[in-house]
């Protein structure tokens, strides 16, 4: 399943990796592709991942995650 979120507090490309990283980490994300530019995540993950675990794994880290 293929969502686009939307994650705020990043200002480079240091921030890109953290969040890239952190949503990597959650069980059952297959591939993450974070844009600083657009200020967003596009997650690849199993249906059964929650949004609620990506975003405390992001807050976790110091962003903050949203449904877009």
């Amino acid at each position: 399943m293929l969502k686009t979120y939307h994650v705020e507090g990043m200002t480079c490309m240091h921030c890109v990796h953290h969040v890239s990283v952190a949503l990597k980490e959650v069980e059952g994300v297959k591939d993450v592709k974070v844009s600083l530019d657009q200020k967003t995540a596009l997650v690849d993950a199993e249906s059964t991942v929650m949004f609620e675990v990506l975003k405390a794994a992001v807050d976790e880290v110091g962003y903050v995650l949203s449904q877009k």
